[in-house]
């Protein structure tokens, strides 16, 4: 099993995976690489849009842009907008705004070592 590292093409995170997994990643989210707060963002986005605009909703892809220009448009340290993101996410869970996602067999694919690192000098453990 190949580990490689991997830059979401939204919020710049860096993190480990296997190749398969990459490969999955991208072929949802029309050929780009998202981390996965990222990936969560555009997923919920697509969820709300059907809530919001049946009977078609948002598509995957529009999501993926708009979710992506939500995040060039904040110059602050990534790491910031992780951590933003992340409380926005459980704070929709937590009050029931956002259903589970079935991505949780999909963790297991990532790197055991599973290390994310946002710009150079920082970075994450996984457990």
């Amino acid at each position: 099993m190949e580990i490689e590292s991997a830059k979401c093409e939204c919020c710049g995170l860096k993190e480990d995976c296997t190749q398969e997994y990459i490969r999955e990643v991208k072929a949802k989210f029309e050929g780009k690489w998202l981390c996965g707060l990222c990936s969560e963002a555009v997923r919920d986005e697509v969820y709300r849009g059907k809530k919001t605009r049946p009977p078609f909703g948002i598509a995957t892809e529009d999501a993926v842009k708009a979710h992506m220009s939500f995040c060039r448009k904040y110059k602050s340290n990534p790491a910031t907008r992780v951590a933003d993101g992340m409380k926005q996410m459980l704070i929709r869970r937590r009050s029931g705004d956002h259903s589970s996602s079935s991505s949780s067999s999909k963790k297991n694919t990532r790197s055991s070592a599973g290390t994310a690192q946002v710009g150079d000098d920082s970075s994450f453990s996984h457990y």
